[in-house]
């Protein structure tokens, strides 16, 4: 893909749906009993690749673009695939995955894509063998394949290292099946769609500060689910109207939940011209459309608990950074590292080609900004977040910018170009 630079930005956007809550509405959908009806599912690589997994062990799964309708069969109901489970290239499919696949009565192989298979999988390993999993590596480097023999698991109390909502969620799906209840806690809050989804399919699921406790559960029941613009999405188009002279962009029906409004917070430090605007729609995940426009940003530091709700929006706020006066300091992100690049390297040596100054921390990045950004190649090692974040910096760069491997975008915004050449 080829960008050049714009004059301004303008207009009205819908963004596809919340990339987490549609991967758990396959899992709990598929687990509950009755036909759960999605509205909003994202029609991205990631999530068609849990729809798979799910119908590769008997679940019939209907797809209707928009619509996706699940016939659940039950805790109980998943059968033995055929073949290998191919994940493709998404994290939250297998690790997720892992924690029902811990409890079922059969053996099954997991795999993914050459990405998937450098990705850390001790993380969530570690905890579900202590619940008495029969999980092991294939290679025996704590990456996929994965063998996973069903057991009967026992309640633990888990002490993250990390917070991580993939790894707290394969915990609290192991611990449905479990004989005892199961807690997890966090060094800080994660994003909390599992929680919200369980307790609404029925589960006995409670959170006390940074701790999460899930009972046994003898059934989950089928929902109506209607997801939300996902707001790691709509950090592209926010950070553009913001960087992009004359610029007015309004992004519509975007989640707001707090675990995750990370990217909102930041804007707001950084002085942006942003009006959110809360709907009120009765659903436990808040909704707002959101309007930005062209502003003076200033650097900032961001760290601590603010990193778990802004992960995935960091390579966007990189690229607002480089157009910001002043130092922006991104520390505690080291969980960029594993990311489906790494992502802090990536980033770093994507904007110095660019021209910016930036440098590479152990655990983020110190960007000055105020200089000028030039057009480059773009190696987006085949991760969508940097295929995005790099297309809002070329629209604001002198000469082209040639992206490598445009075409990962289909992993979470199957139509962002589309999209994107409709502002200017």
């Amino acid at each position: 893909m080829i960008i050049k630079r714009v004059k301004n930005l303008s207009g009205e956007i819908n963004i596809p749906g919340d990339k987490s809550i549609s991967h758990r509405s396959v899992m709990l959908g598929s687990l509950a009993k009755g036909d759960t009806i999605v509205h909003g599912f994202l029609q991205g690589a990631d999530c068609l690749s849990s729809i798979s997994c799910f119908r590769a062990m008997g679940i019939d799964i209907e797809n209707e673009n928009d619509k996706v309708i699940i016939h659940g069969r039950g805790l109980h109901g998943l059968k033995k695939p055929d073949s290998v489970l191919d994940v493709g290239n998404s994290g939250t499919t297998i690790r997720l995955m892992s924690g029902i696949l811990a409890a079922q009565g059969f053996d099954v192989e997991v795999d993914g894509d050459a990405s998937i298979r450098k990705r850390p999988m001790g993380r969530i390993m570690t905890p579900l063998s202590l619940m008495g999993a029969d999980i092991k590596s294939k290679n025996d480097n704590g990456c996929a394949p994965l063998l996973i023999s069903g057991r009967n698991l026992k309640g633990i109390h888990y002490d993250s290292p990390v917070a991580s909502a993939q790894v707290k969620s394969g915990v609290l799906f192991a611990g449905l099946y479990a004989e005892d209840e199961t807690s997890v806690t966090e060094p800080y809050v994660s994003r909390n769609h599992t929680e919200l989804m369980l307790k609404d399919f029925g589960a006995d699921i409670i959170t006390s500060g940074k701790t999460v406790t899930v009972k046994p559960a003898e059934e989950l029941y089928a929902r109506r689910i209607d997801v939300p613009g996902d707001i790691s999405s709509a950090a592209y188009f926010i950070a553009a109207g913001l960087i992009t002279e004359g610029s007015e962009i309004k992004i519509k029906n975007v989640g707001i939940n707090p675990t995750r409004d990370g990217m909102i917070e930041v804007c707001r430090m950084m002085g942006a011209d942003m009006d959110v605007d809360e709907i009120d729609n009765g659903s436990a995940e808040p909704v707002a459309d959101i309007t930005v426009r062209t502003s003076s940003l200033k650097g900032c530091v961001i760290g601590g608990e603010l990193i778990p709700r802004l992960i995935d929006e960091i390579p966007a706020i990189a690229i607002m950074a480089c157009f910001a006066d002043g130092q922006t300091v991104i520390k505690d992100a080291a969980e960029l590292k594993v990311k489906e690049t790494n992502r802090i390297d990536t980033i770093v040596n994507n904007l110095k080609a660019m021209g910016a100054d930036i440098e590479a921390t152990e655990d983020g990045m110190i960007i000055n900004g105020g200089r000028a950004l030039h057009g480059a190649v773009i190696d987006s090692k085949l991760d969508h977040r940097i295929a995005m974040s790099f297309a809002i910096a070329g629209l604001n760069a002198d000469g082209e910018t040639e992206i490598v491997g445009s075409e990962c975008v289909d992993i979470s915004f199957p139509d962002f170009f589309e999209k994107l050449r409709k502002m200017w």
